[in-house]
């Protein structure tokens, strides 16, 4: 049976990058669309009013105003969304397969942790958007995810193992759930620092529909103030990572700190995201310099995933591969 739910698992996983990439596409074609050349006016013609009353002509060179569709979400970013929360859906029930499959959480070694974490990126990007329009992130999400769940599944998939001693413990679901969702608001303050590096950069050198795509986003300063809270959220959950993480290792290794490679890399995110915080709120760090520091803070995170994790050993080298 664990076999067959472990397949059927891995079957989801794939319908779920495929209909990601689909909702991609759909982002895309919206991008697209913003970015197409905007129809000139036409010149405006001597109009004559049937009656009494005789509108004069218009001036030469006068144009028609017209009429742009009022700002909503177009066909296409339905569609997109549509597709994201099927693929959700999909890559939720390949997650709880897994978990299912294993006989306990699935987030145990490097493919299970990236079947959740994304699973938790999508989630939190779907869960902000009912508040806030994202939409100009779909693009950027979907890409982002189908490229980490592809990669997670063909490099770091392994096959259901039972959990070696030091991990069966219940602070693998609280610590690692929380690092995970931490990881995800994170990305979405990264993805949302890069539009805002994009969106402050004029130069001349500017494609048009460069300039247009650009203008379909929310201004510098709304930008800036979600990253801000998006790293806030993610910071919140980072600390109690550190200190559910303290509390296990006690627990299981009989001390709180060690300085293995693992907590080291930890501890520098959390003191690279602390640094962006406060250099915000007391520093006056707004702008191009905050954008910059929140970057590093994710590609600290990333380093952490995708190389102390494989490359280096340790107490918590869980990769499974």
């Amino acid at each position: 049976m664990t076999p067959f739910l472990d397949a059927l698992s891995l079957l989801l996983v794939y319908s779920a990058i495929a209909v990601y990439a689909a909702g991609f596409i759909a982002y895309t074609l919206d991008l697209a669309r913003r970015t197409a050349p905007r129809p000139t006016s036409a010149p405006a013609k001597e109009r004559v009013l049937a009656g009494p009353a005789t509108m004069p002509p218009a001036p030469p060179g006068a144009t028609e105003p017209t009429t742009e569709p009022a700002p909503g979400r177009s066909k296409a970013i339905r569609v997109g969304y549509a597709l994201t929360v099927l693929g959700w859906v999909l890559h939720v029930a390949a997650t709880v397969l897994r978990g299912i499959a294993a006989e306990r959480v699935p987030w145990a070694n490097m493919f299970e942790f990236s079947l959740t974490g994304t699973a938790l990126i999508i989630g939190t990007f779907l869960a902000v958007s009912i508040r806030g329009r994202l939409a100009f992130l779909g693009t950027a999400v979907l890409g982002l995810t189908v490229l980490l769940l592809g990669v997670a599944t063909v490099s770091f998939y392994v096959p259901v193992v039972p959990l070696m001693p030091a991990l069966q413990s219940g602070w693998l679901v609280i610590h690692v759930l929380v690092a995970l969702l931490a990881t995800a608001f994170f990305g979405l303050a990264f993805l949302v620092s890069i539009t805002y590096l994009l969106k402050s950069r004029r130069h001349p050198e500017q494609t048009t529909r460069l300039q247009r795509l650009l203008e379909a986003t929310p201004s510098a300063e709304d930008l800036d103030r979600l990253a801000y809270r998006l790293t806030i959220v993610g910071f919140i959950l980072w600390t109690f990572t550190l200190i559910a993480g303290a509390i296990w290792a006690g627990r299981a290794w009989g001390r709180f700190w060690g300085w293995d490679v693992k907590e080291v890399w930890t501890f520098i995110i959390w003191v690279l995201y602390a640094a962006y915080l406060h250099a915000m709120a007391t520093r006056g760090w707004h702008g191009r310099r905050a954008a910059g520091l929140c970057i590093t803070g994710f590609a600290a995170v990333l380093f952490n995933f995708g190389v102390v994790n494989v490359f280096f050993t340790g107490l918590h080298s869980y990769s499974g591969l």
